[in-house]
């Protein structure tokens, strides 16, 4: 049966009507986590966009702002998973146990909501990046169209006004397949063998037949737009790479937050007032007594 204490007390559920894991506080903790979480993301990217270069290459981005972007990855993941860790736990049915028990099942709890709004923000972000990879690669307008990319291209956009830009250009050209097959071409710059002479040759040549420009030129502009466009994927991928590492680090600290989250909400469910610390001495504290009379 249900114990019903003096006010103020603990409420215990009776063993055989309790559940380990009650899925209603975990899903509620991660909904909250998420909400709060793509809230934050919000504002983060609306300051980042008043702040940020407008530029469409990789050449203007600031190792500060990475660092603030790291910073408020880290903040938001504690705000989100802090309020959920906290709700799944405080929500939670109390439950007969010692002390380890009741810590264990309350962050576990709160572990469980971290995951779960891990999972859904992860559903979000690789919906939203299948958007703009359609958005980006749309073959609405035939395979001559402009607006047909890939998002290579994309990247170095940039990088291939510089290549093709001339003054009058022959009628005869195609110029978009021509910059498809450029970017292609340049993309091989960011590996182990980069641009081979062979490919070299021939964008020199491409360049020449779409630009108008004498052979020596374009071969010169080719050298340069190669040696950018190295250097733009090369701070793309590190930027990527501190990008990754942080959002990674920013989850692994929400983890932490959520266990001991759920855990002060357990605490603050059955009448303490701070949660328990595994590397404190037990007897030191006094304990919680659920048992039944």
């Amino acid at each position: 049966m249900t114990i019903v204490a003096e006010p103020g007390a603990v409420v215990v559920a009776d063993d055989e009507n309790y559940s380990y894991l009650e899925w209603g506080p975990v899903f509620a903790g991660a909904a909250t986590a998420a909400a709060i979480s793509f809230v934050l993301s919000t504002f983060g990217g609306a300051i980042g966009l008043a702040v940020s270069s407008t530029s469409p290459t990789w050449r203007d981005s600031s190792p500060t702002l990475l660092a603030l972007t790291g910073l408020y990855m880290v903040i938001v993941a504690i705000v989100a998973f802090g309020v959920g860790g906290y709700l799944s736990g405080r929500m939670r049915t109390p439950a007969e146990g010692s002390e380890h028990e009741l810590e264990f099942r309350d962050g576990s709890h709160g572990l469980l909501a971290w995951a779960i709004a891990v999972i859904i923000a992860a559903l979000m972000a690789s919906g939203l990046a299948q958007s703009l990879a359609r958005i980006g690669t749309s073959p609405a307008a035939g395979p001559n169209s402009a607006s047909q990319s890939t998002v290579g291209e994309a990247a170095i956009a940039y990088d291939l006004d510089r290549l093709f830009r001339a003054e009058r250009r022959p009628d005869t050209v195609n110029l978009t397949y021509a910059r498809s097959e450029a970017a292609r071409i340049l993309l091989t710059s960011s590996s182990r063998t980069g641009v081979t002479a062979d490919d070299r040759g021939y964008l020199g040549r491409l360049v020449a037949n779409a630009t108008g420009l004498a052979p020596p030129d374009a071969e010169r502009r080719v050298d340069t737009i190669i040696t950018q466009t190295q250097d733009a994927i090369r701070k793309a991928r590190r930027t990527a790479v501190i990008l990754a590492f942080m959002a990674g680090a920013a989850a692994l600290v929400g983890a932490v937050v959520a266990w001991f989250a759920a855990c002060a909400g357990g605490e603050h469910r059955d009448g303490r007032t701070t949660p328990a610390n595994w590397w404190a001495t037990r007897e030191e504290r006094p304990g919680i007594d659920l048992g039944r009379p």
